[in-house]
C-alpha cells in the first residue's frame, strides 16, 4: 500500500543521555522487571457514590506488599468512567534527552474529562497534576468520549474519540501539548474525522496510521442491543490515514470483522503489517489489508440472551519480539497465545480458561461447541489458604517486557459489565497473573497472585487497563 512519495527521514540515535523508553523493542525486552503497575478503578454503575481512582499495585514477588493495592488516587469528580491511559512521552521520543516519562494521561469515557497524573515525583504514590475539562475539548475540537492516548514523536499527546459533544459518532483525535497539556485542537484536518472511532496505531516510517470503530457513544452507552448491529450502528471499517497529511486515504470494509476494537502494528518499525481484534465476529484480521487469520467459532447455547454466543475478543497485544499474539475471549472466558512467526498463519500454542459465561455449573448450557468437548471448570485461586471460585472473565491484558508474565483484569465497561456479568458489579473485578512459556508456548496461572478489587475500602470496584511506569508493548511505538 502506497501512502505518498514524500520521504520520511530518521536520524540515527546516538546519545549518552537519551530520552524516555528504549531505542528498540529488543532493548526494551532487556529492561528491568516490573515492580508496580497502575490501573484505573471505576465506581460508576456499582452503586458506590465515590469517584473513580487510579490504583497502584505492587507486583514485586520480593515485596511484603506483593499483590496488594498500595495507593489509591481518587479523581475529583463522580461518574467519569476512567478507561484507558497513555503517557506524556514514550520510546517514540527516545532520542530527545529533554523528555521524561513522568505523566500518565487518563481520558474519561463518560464525562469526557482528561486527567493528567504525576507519576514521576513519587511513582508509588501518584498525584493529580491537571484536569482538562470536557468543555475545553468540546469547544476546541468538537469532540467527546476520548479513548486511546498515544504519545507522538513531536512530543505531543494524541487521543482518539468515539463521538461529538452530543454523543453522535465522530472518530477524531484530540491533540495535547506534551508539556502544558493544553488542548491544541484536532490532529485531523477540519471536517476530516471518521464516522466512528475507537483505537489507533501509527508508524511514521511508512507514513501510515490506522484507526478502528466501536460505535457512537449514544448507541453503546447504556448497554448492547443486538438490533443495533442489524441496523448498522456498530463499526465494520478500518480507516487508513496519511500520517503526514493528517487525512483518510482509504476506508477498508471488514466483511468478517464486526466491531474492530484494538489494533496493534508489529513493533519492528520496518514491518508493514499488524493485527486488529474484531469483538463481535471474534476474528483477528491481519492489516494493513483485510485478511482474516484467526476465527473463534461461536457456541450454540441455552440460557443466554442469544442462541449463539461469540467469544467477544476485547483486547489483543503483541510481544515485543513480534513472535506471539495474545487475546482474550471475554464471553467464552479464555486467554489465547498464538505464534505469529508467520503472520499469515498464526498457530495456537497456549490457552487457559479463567472463567467466563460458559463455565460448568453456571446458568448457560452449551449445546454445540466446535472447539471444546465439555464446558470448562470454574477457576479456583487459593491465596492464604482461602479458596475463591468467582467466574472471572478475562478482559484487559498487559505483557511484561521480557514476555514472561501477563497481567489480566476483568472489567470491560461498566454498562456492559452490568449487562453481561452482573456479578462483577456486586463482587468487583480482579487482577490475575499468567506465566508464559516463551520457548514452546503455553499459559499457566500464577496461584500466588490475586488482587481482589471486591475488597476495596469503599466497596467493590471495576479495574481496567494496566500500565507499567517504564512503558509497555501497548503504549510504546518505535520509529
Amino acid at each position: 500500500m502506497s501512502l505518498g512519495n514524500t520521504p520520511v527521514v530518521f536520524a540515527a540515535t546516538k546519545c549518552g543521555d537519551c530520552g524516555p523508553g528504549y531505542p528498540t523493542p529488543q532493548e526494551a525486552m532487556k529492561g528491568p522487571r516490573e515492580e508496580i503497575v497502575y490501573l484505573p478503578c471505576i465506581y460508576r454503575n456499582t452503586g458506590t457514590e465515590a469517584p473513580d481512582y487510579l490504583a497502584t499495585v505492587d507486583v514485586d514477588p520480593k515485596s511484603p506488599q506483593y499483590s496488594q493495592v498500595i495507593h489509591r488516587l481518587p479523581m475529583p469528580h463522580l461518574k467519569d468512567e476512567l478507561h484507558h491511559s497513555g503517557w506524556n512521552t514514550c520510546s517514540s521520543c527516545f532520542g530527545d534527552s529533554t523528555k521524561s516519562r513522568n505523566k500518565l494521561v487518563l481520558p474519561s469515557f463518560i464525562s469526557s474529562r482528561i486527567y493528567v497524573v504525576d507519576v514521576g515525583t513519587e511513582p508509588r504514590a501518584p498525584k493529580l497534576h491537571k484536569v482538562i475539562e470536557a468543555k475545553d475539548i468540546h469547544e476546541k475540537c468538537g469532540l467527546g468520549t476520548p479513548h486511546t492516548s498515544h504519545c507522538l514523536p513531536t512530543g505531543e499527546v494524541m487521543i482518539s474519540t468515539l463521538g461529538d459533544p452530543k454523543g453522535n459518532g465522530k472518530g477524531g483525535f484530540v491533540l495535547l501539548d506534551g508539556e502544558t497539556f493544553e488542548v491544541k485542537g484536532t490532529w485531523e484536518r477540519p471536517g476530516g474525522s471518521a464516522p466512528m472511532g475507537y483505537d489507533f496505531w501509527y508508524q511514521p516510517r511508512h507514513n501510515v496510521m490506522i484507526s478502528t470503530e466501536w460505535a457512537a457513544p449514544n448507541v453503546l452507552r447504556d448497554g448492547f442491543n443486538p438490533a443495533d448491529v442489524e441496523a448498522g450502528l456498530y463499526g465494520k471499517h478500518l480507516h487508513v490515514w496519511d500520517w503526514q497529511r493528517h487525512e483518510i486515504v482509504q476506508t477498508l470494509l471488514m466483511p468478517d470483522g464486526h466491531i474492530p476494537l484494538e489494533i496493534r502494528f508489529l513493533h519492528d518499525p520496518a514491518a508493514s503489517q499488524g493485527f486488529v481484534g474484531c469483538a463481535l465476529s471474534s476474528t483477528i484480521q491481519r492489516t494493513w489489508s483485510v485478511e482474516k487469520v484467526i476465527e473463534v467459532p461461536p457456541k450454540k447455547v441455552k440460557g443466554w440472551m442469544l442462541p449463539e454466543m461469540p467469544g467477544l475478543i476485547t483486547d489483543i497485544l503483541l510481544s515485543l519480539d513480534d513472535r506471539f499474539l495474545y487475546f482474550n475471549n471475554w464471553l467464552h472466558g479464555d486467554m489465547r497465545q498464538y505464534d505469529i512467526s508467520d503472520p499469515k498463519r498464526p498457530r495456537l500454542v497456549g490457552q487457559i480458561f479463567l472463567g467466563g459465561s460458559i463455565v460448568k455449573g453456571g446458568p448457560v448450557q452449551v449445546l454445540e461447541d466446535q472447539e471444546l468437548k465439555s464446558q470448562p471448570e470454574p477457576l479456583v485461586v487459593k491465596r492464604l489458604s482461602t479458596p475463591l471460585g468467582f467466574p472471572w472473565c478475562p478482559q484487559m491484558i498487559q505483557l511484561s517486557l521480557d514476555g514472561k508474565r501477563i497481567y489480566v483484569t476483568t472489567s470491560l465497561y461498566s454498562d456492559w459489565d452490568k449487562q453481561f456479568y452482573p456479578d462483577l458489579i456486586r463482587e468487583g473485578s480482579v487482577m490475575l497473573q499468567i506465566d508464559v512459556d516463551t520457548v514452546k508456548g503455553g499459559l499457566k496461572l500464577n496461584p500466588n497472585f490475586l488482587v481482589d478489587f471486591g475488597k476495596e475500602p469503599l466497596g467493590p470496584a471495576l479495574a481496567h487497563e494496566i500500565r507499567y511506569p517504564g512503558g509497555d508493548c501497548t503504549s510504546d511505538i518505535w520509529l
